[in-house]
C-alpha cells in the first residue's frame, strides 16, 4: 500500500486499445497527452510548454468500462493511479517511460459533459451459467410465467 498514486488531466492523445489477455483478463492501454501552460511576463501571454506523453494501462472492469465508453483523441480526461517508471533498451541506448496503472479515469467535466450509464456484469457466470439462464428466460417468454418478476410484484404489494 505504499505505492506512488499520481492524479494526472490532459488529453487522450490516440485511440484507446483494447484486448483480451490469454488468461481473459479484459486490458486496455491509451496515451495521455499533457501540455502544462507557462505565463510570459515579458510578452502577457500564455504558452504551452513541451508535451509530456504518458501510458495508462487499465485492467479488467475499467478496462471494459472505459472501452465502452466513448473515449476518442482529443478527449480530457482525469487518471488516478500507480506511477511506474519502465526502463528498456532500444538500439543499444536505455530509455524511460511512465505509465499509470489506472484505478480510476474518466472524462474532465471542467471541459464538457458525460452521459454516465452504471455498468451491469455477470462476470462470475460460467458459460454453463449463462446457458441455463437463456434457458429459463426463454421459457418463461414462451409460459408467460417468470417466478422472478412475480416474486418482486409479490415484494411490491407487500
Amino acid at each position: 500500500m505504499n505505492e506512488t498514486q499520481i492524479t494526472v488531466i490532459g488529453w487522450v492523445a490516440d485511440t484507446p486499445q483494447f484486448l483480451v489477455t490469454a488468461n481473459g483478463t479484459p486490458y486496455l492501454s491509451m496515451r495521455l497527452a499533457c501540455t502544462p501552460r507557462r505565463f510570459d511576463r515579458g510578452t502577457g501571454q500564455w504558452a504551452d510548454v513541451e508535451t509530456m506523453f504518458l501510458t495508462v494501462n487499465c485492467w479488467r472492469g475499467l478496462a471494459e468500462n472505459v472501452n465502452a465508453s466513448e473515449f476518442a483523441r482529443g478527449h480530457p480526461v482525469i487518471v488516478t493511479g500507480r506511477l511506474r517508471i519502465r526502463q528498456y533498451e532500444r538500439d543499444g541506448q536505455w530509455r524511460y517511460c511512465a505509465e499509470i496503472e489506472a484505478t480510476t479515469l474518466g472524462h474532465d467535466l471542467t471541459r464538457g459533459t458525460a452521459d454516465f450509464r452504471a455498468a451491469s456484469r455477470s462476470t462470475s457466470l460460467t458459460d454453463s451459467d449463462r446457458r441455463e439462464a437463456q434457458e429459463l428466460s426463454d421459457l418463461f417468454a414462451l409460459t408467460g410465467d417468470n417466478p422472478i418478476e412475480e416474486a418482486t410484484e409479490h415484494s411490491k404489494a407487500a
